[in-house]
């Protein structure tokens, strides 16, 4: 902190004139012009002492006017009395003398005074700083005292105690809880049908630089707002029970985001309030005792040591919140080669790096971060917070870098440090998962909800690995109640798609309430467009023609070359019938479905086409289908008897078409959102996957078709190139 070395003079350099002093004497007042005039030209000699001198000798200026004064007497043979220049009569020249004595005293201490507070800012023998930082920490402190104290009386749940709390507590007004139980029961909506046309459906939702969003937008949906009475709920209506989603038992590791609001909904004849999970569920909400708010502390950053160079840390901390990122590292780090035993100094270097790595988009950067948050953590006398701040941090950064593996030691590390802390725990589970380690994390879950049993983020991660072990009634109360706890980390899509999924799959139809509660959450664009991965804008219908797809001529040469294509299939089917291989998602709910696959993420399988030449020869002019990276071509044959769960496509960002190759006459069809259609030999359908749909195969012989997925037909060139692979 910078210091005024430099002092204004206390007195300004040219005074005004001090007033004239006027004597009066009584006993000769023929003589008053001579004495005003004798009186002025003292006056006038004492002016230039009064300048040079500051007020000092005014002392002896009085003497030369007593002196002045006695003269005069002795010259007219009478002694006058006199009057000093304030007006007061002197009583003798001894009382006199003390009395301007002690002003000059006065004046003496008080120029002393001047110039030892001088002396103490000028050697710095008194920190002003600390002394300030003090009385601001005690009087936030104080405050923070008399407020918790007084959050007792808080009675309208604000979190803090004021005037209406107050005019409660004076019984001048009745208190929010009171008032609660008096208002009356808000009136059920009646669910409307989930039929609707095809220009009602919604589009997706697009935020990352190539137009990706994980988490499906709010656009115009099918509306299905269901809602129930909170006090006395009633038997509900559900509507049609179709619909669930399961793409994959493993956790992906793109993180899912909430969307704008739904657009374009039908209006509601009553004010629409979103329900919670538990109204949702169509459960009695119980009333909540309401609980204070907690405050957080304050990470115990600074050692001893570090206390003693609390300034320098500051200063360049201060830089670092600025944004001067490049000047804070600097600093940091001639911090550092001054003082290398700084645990503080080295984590604000580690942060510095961090933040220019974001900066620059470096990964050199940023793994040179990483590796200083390791050296922070490994310095002695390194406080507990900052410790765990560094390794958490350090893992994080090291996911990101996709270092999973990394990351994983490092918070198996922070585990063994703090034992206790469910929240480090929880992230170590969460990396077992992103290593696709399924049963690691459910022990890291299991161990958790011994000591928590009421932990939100360990159930609902605990109940999707049991859906992923096909656990399916197990997972749902796990699923459910971790919905419903709120706490962070469980508002995630993947958790609707599957606790509404686990309830279709045992014949619940209040999977709708969860599907439209996570609609209404901003993770599916509809009840029915349940996919992740979206790109914001696009159309979105359910069935399309190949008008419409913009691709007449792909679908032309398909249906041309149908009975090539067919006998193709059918050759590798009679050689060797093990090249179709079992679907592996779990979506089927009974049957034998094989596959056969010839594009996957836009990679060509060579020795997959080596067996139908003629068929990846014709598909090559297409790149609106091998260069589909979000999508397959692949033969498909399923057997009689084989049901197929509802479920949904990962993203909006491709269409599928369904080529027929041996279709039997009856029992075969397919539901896409409440539209069910047939195939037919030598002919194409088309519709968007990422709409709920469904397979039935009752026919007493097998169904073949081709499946050719394809770009959504508005997706621009570059949003091709750069859209991540599913």
């Amino acid at each position: 902190m910078q210091r005024y070395h430099h002092y204004e003079n206390s007195y300004s350099s040219s005074p005004p004139p001090a007033a004239p002093v006027e004597e009066i004497h009584t006993e000769q007042l023929l003589q008053e012009e001579e004495e005003e005039e004798e009186y002025t030209e003292e006056e006038e000699e004492m002016q230039p002492l009064l300048r040079e001198s500051g007020g000092v000798a005014e002392e002896e200026v009085v003497q030369k006017e007593e002196a002045g004064v006695q003269e005069s007497d002795r010259e007219e043979g009478k002694t006058a009395p006199l009057e000093s220049k304030n007006g007061q009569r002197a009583e003798g020249e001894g009382g006199g003398a003390a009395k301007y004595s002690m002003f000059t005293w006065l004046v003496v201490l008080a120029l002393l005074g001047v110039w030892s507070s001088m002396a103490v800012v000028y050697f710095d023998i008194v920190d002003y700083d600390s002394v300030i930082a003090r009385a601001q920490e005690f009087r936030l402190n104080f405050s923070e005292v008399l407020q918790g104290k007084l959050k007792a009386y808080d009675s309208d749940g604000d979190g803090d105690f004021d005037v209406e709390d107050a005019k409660v507590l004076l019984g001048l007004k009745t208190s929010k809880s009171d008032s609660a139980k008096e208002e009356t029961k808000p009136t059920e909506k009646v669910p409307e049908s989930f039929n609707q046309k095809e220009e009602d459906l919604p589009s997706g939702a697009e935020t990352t630089p190539s137009g990706e969003e994980p988490a499906a937008p709010g656009s115009q949906d099918v509306e299905s707002d269901i809602q129930v009475l909170v006090e006395e709920p009633q038997p509900e209506k559900t509507p049609e029970p179709s619909g669930q989603y399961q793409t994959s038992s493993k956790v992906t590791h793109e993180t899912v985001i909430q969307s704008e609001e739904r657009a374009g909904s039908h209006p509601a004849a009553t004010t629409e309030v979103e329900p919670s999970p538990v109204e949702a569920a169509g459960r009695t909400e119980e009333p909540v005792e309401e609980k204070l708010p907690v405050k957080k502390k304050k990470p115990k950053l600074l050692n001893k040591f570090d206390k003693t160079i609390k300034a320098e840390i500051d200063a360049a901390e201060k830089l670092r919140k600025k944004g001067k990122v490049e000047e804070a590292l600097e600093a940091f780090e001639r911090l550092v080669q001054q003082f290398p035993q700084s645990p503080r100094a080295r984590y604000g270097k580690a942060q510095a790096e961090d933040d220019l790595a974001e900066k620059l988009r470096s990964n050199e950067m940023l793994q040179r971060a990483i590796n200083t948050f390791k050296e922070a953590s490994e310095l002695p006398d390194a406080t507990a917070d900052l410790l765990r701040a560094a390794l958490k941090r350090r893992a994080e950064r090291q996911q990101f870098l996709g270092r999973t593996r990394g990351s994983l030691v490092t918070l198996q590390r922070l585990v063994q440090i703090f034992p206790d802390d469910v929240a480090l725990k929880n992230d170590l589970g969460v990396a077992h998962l992103l290593l696709n380690d399924n049963k690691g994390a459910k022990q890291v879950y299991e161990e958790v909800l011994d000591v928590a049993p009421d932990n939100g983020f360990a159930k609902v991660h605990y109940g999707f690995i049991l859906k992923a072990e096909n656990q399916i009634a197990e997972s749902i109360p796990f699923l459910r109640e971790g919905l419903e706890s709120g706490e962070p980390g469980t508002d995630d899509g993947r958790f609707y798609f599957h606790l509404g999924d686990a309830l279709q799959r045992v014949g619940d139809d209040s999977a709708y309430h969860w599907y439209e509660l996570g609609h209404k959450r901003g993770h599916f664009a509809s009840v029915w467009q349940r996919s992740l991965y979206n790109v914001k804008g696009l159309k979105a219908q359910p069935w399309w023609t190949p008008k419409e797809t913009g691709y007449t001529d792909l679908v032309k040469a398909l249906e041309r070359n149908w009975k090539t294509i067919r006998d193709e299939a059918l050759a590798v089917m009679d050689q060797d019938k093990g090249r179709f291989l079992p679907e592996d998602e779990n979506l089927r709910e009974k049957g034998e479905w094989g596959q056969y696959t010839l594009w996957i993420q836009g990679r060509k399988s060579a020795s997959s086409c080596q067996g139908v030449p003629k068929t990846c020869s014709l598909l090559e002019r297409f790149p609106e289908a091998t260069g589909c990276r979000r999508g397959q071509i692949k033969f498909s044959v399923m057997q009689p008897g084989t049901h197929v769960w509802p479920h949904t496509g990962p993203t909006n960002c491709r269409l599928r078409m369904h080529l027929g190759l041996v279709i039997p006459k009856h029992g075969c069809r397919i539901r896409c959102t409440n539209q069910t259609r047939e195939w037919e030999e030598g002919k194409i359908l088309i519709f968007d996957d990422s709409f709920e749909h469904e397979v039935w195969q009752d026919a007493d012989s097998y169904r073949l078709i081709f499946i050719v997925d394809v770009w959504h037909p508005e997706l621009t060139q570059h949003q091709r190139q750069t859209l991540s692979p599913i």
